[in-house]
């Protein structure tokens, strides 16, 4: 009966090419044979048409023990030189085959991952179809695969290695399919290196994104294969891998003009060359990312934005020993940033922010964060605001030196400013605070305190209390000295608030929380009442009839004098809640048999996380909620393994998290 498939194929070639190999090894030297088979007489002959396999039936034991010597006196495969084995492999036809082949040696396999693939030879189409061959489709193909057909893949750990990432390659030779690779650490011992980058590249042309995390064998050699044969290379992230240079970078350059995207950190061989080079061939990029490389500085950066200030629209710089000339050409060139991030860059200083915002460069910043940069003062702070015009999120976290003094200049100036993020700035205050909010636009929606010493309790409340009525999101996160009397103040002030975030605030009661409940007009979404330990029952309940008909996320986490009672006026009030985080409150099984029975609370995430008096009681109430129910904790408590495995039939649709 005749046989169809590749690998058949590829097998009998392989096998009358030995035969030929060793009839004229008798008569002639091994090169004259080569070059009979690289004539091509042979091989178009055995790779014309599919021929079908024979199978005799083979009768006694004295048969199979002849054909067993035969097979015994044959010539071995592995005496085949390496040429000619090539020569055989890349004529093989179809993704299957060719992982099959793959499978038979990591000398096969070796051989695979260095044909590139203009170098298969495909065969050609019979101009009549032979109806009595069997075909594989190209679906039956995909399925028949031994890597996956998706188009990213991705290698972790244990699992990063030369041979799965050569495998991968000689899967998709043919196909092009592949065009996304992540490499995230590596084997300790069989780790990624220069090999199963050039196998890659040889087998994926195609790829259009390569990130390499904490990659420590990889060499300026295997990138430069990389940039070789993937010319149509849109992203590439490198990180921890100490080996690449600027040479590296430099082959990048050359061979993949369309980059957009580049991300180096944590490279220490990497200097300045490299990102001018950058700069200069890759006129299509638009992000950079650049941290904590220790020998870029002051040039690298400098060229890079130069030569890219057509295009580059997101710039991120941290942990670099740059200076005010990079920030003062940040601000001149930087024509087409929209999104600026500047992260612990201890050289620069006041002059380098004042400098950025005065060269009028930056007119399209839209997105600006400051990290642990003492040079930021209030005279630079106050200078970009000005000197911004389209900036709408400002965030300043660890900047030490930003006070009050300049969020009032901020407010006045950033006329379209919409979102304020403030944290660990220990000179802020609520005075100062106030003062912005008095002073801000219309436009402004959300602000966010988190971890400000100096947000604390005011002795008095100025004359003239601010009414915000554009603002709708208010975050207080972490401000131990932030108590009921500010939050007092707050309500008064923010009428129309939709989400309100409150986490880590131990010092808040009911009498804080319930002025700024009765003060909201529009009606609250979403509530985070992370670690308000002193809130209660009453708390809740007042929430939940006031804005039950709005809410649909309440996090009670750590809310530890919460009870079932809450839960008994969530299921009368509320019909929007969609998420309720309950983990580490006095709730129990009554609590839960309650919310199960609310026909009109359609909840997809439920959190009972350590909630010690919820047990396998309540496991029939929960299954009941199947209908809506996708996201399901329950760890730390008493409900078991066997209740949980008899939720996980009941609950097929949800993930349950035990």
């Amino acid at each position: 009966m005749l046989s169809s498939s590749p690998g058949h194929l590829v097998l009998l070639f392989i096998f009358l090419f030995v035969s030929v190999l060793a009839a004229f090894s008798e008569a002639e030297s091994s090169s004259t044979a080569f070059l009979l088979f690289g004539d091509g007489a042979v091989g178009s002959a055995l790779f014309g048409v599919l021929t079908r396999k024979r199978v005799f039936a083979v009768a006694g034991d004295e048969a199979v023990t002849a054909k067993r010597q035969k097979q015994t006196d044959e010539p071995s495969l592995d005496a085949l030189p390496d040429a000619c084995l090539f020569e055989v492999l890349r004529r093989v036809q179809g993704a299957r085959a060719r992982c099959a082949s793959a499978c038979v040696s990591r000398r096969w396999l070796a051989l695979l991952a260095g044909i590139r693939a203009s170098e298969a030879v495909l065969a050609a189409a019979p101009a009549v179809p032979d109806l009595n061959r069997e075909y594989l489709g190209d679906d039956d193909e995909d399925e028949l695969m031994c890597d996956d057909a998706d188009s990213e893949r991705t290698f972790e750990g244990k699992d990063a290695t030369d041979a799965r990432l050569t495998a991968a390659a000689v899967g998709d030779a043919l196909r092009g399919r592949l065009v996304s690779v992540s490499v995230r650490g590596s084997h300790p011992t069989r780790g990624v290196t220069d090999a199963g980058l050039s196998a890659l590249a040889r087998g994926c042309p195609a790829l259009t994104s390569l990130a390499l995390w904490d990659v420590p064998q990889v060499t300026d050699a295997g990138l430069a294969e990389i940039a070789a044969e993937c010319h149509s290379l849109e992203r590439l992230d490198i990180t921890g891998c100490p080996l690449i240079t600027d040479k590296g970078l430099v082959a990048v350059a050359q061979g993949c003009p369309d980059l957009k995207s580049l991300t180096i950190e944590g490279c220490s061989g990497v200097a300045n060359e490299g990102l001018k080079a950058i700069g200069r061939c890759c006129a299509k990029l638009q992000v950079v990312n650049i941290k904590n490389c220790a020998h870029v500085d002051d040039q690298g950066v400098s060229g890079l934005i130069c030569s890219a200030t057509a295009s580059l629209a997101k710039v991120r710089l941290q942990g670099l020993s740059i200076t005010d000339a990079s920030l003062a050409v940040i601000g001149y060139y930087g024509k087409a940033i929209t999104d600026l991030t500047l992260a612990r860059l201890p050289v620069v200083g006041e002059r380098g922010f004042w400098v950025m915002a005065n060269a009028l460069g930056l007119q399209k910043l839209r997105c600006m964060t400051v990290v642990s940069c003492q040079g930021l003062t209030d005279l630079g702070l106050a200078s970009v605001a000005k000197f911004c015009p389209s900036l709408k999120l400002l965030h300043l976290k660890k900047c030490s030196k930003v006070s009050d003094g300049c969020l009032k200049e901020v407010a006045k100036s950033a006329k379209i400013l919409e979102n304020l993020q403030i944290e660990e700035c220990n000179k802020v205050t609520l005075m100062g605070i106030l003062g912005f909010l008095l002073n801000c636009s219309p436009k402004f929606k959300a602000i966010s305190l988190a971890k400000c010493i100096g947000i604390k309790d005011i002795c008095s409340a100025p004359a003239q209390l601010p009414v915000c009525k554009s603002l709708r999101s208010l975050t207080i996160k972490d401000c131990p000295g932030f108590t009921d009397a500010s939050l007092a103040v707050v309500g008064m002030i923010c009428p129309q608030l939709e989400n309100v975030n409150l986490s880590g605030l131990g010092a808040v009661t009911d009498n804080g929380f319930l002025p700024l409940i009765k003060s909201s007009e529009s009606g609250l979404v979403k509530v985070d009442l992370n670690g308000c330990e002193n809130l209660t029952d009453a708390a809740v309940s007042a929430l939940v009839k006031a804005h039950g008909s709005s809410l649909a996320h309440l996090s009670l986490e750590g809310c530890s004098k919460i009870t079932d009672a809450s839960l008994f006026a969530i299921s009368e009030s509320c019909n929007q809640l969609a998420e309720l985080d309950l983990s580490n409150c006095m709730v129990s099984d009554y609590g839960v048999a309650v919310l199960s029975s609310a026909k009109q609370l359609k909840l997809r995430v439920l959190s009972l996380s350590g909630c010690m008096m919820v047990t396998q009681k309540s496991v029939p109430f929960l299954g009941s909620m199947s209908s809506s129910l996708e996201g399901l904790n329950l760890q730390f408590n008493f409900i078991g393994n066997r209740n949980i495995a008899s939720l996980e039939k009941q609950l097929w649709r949800c993930d349950i998290l035990a």
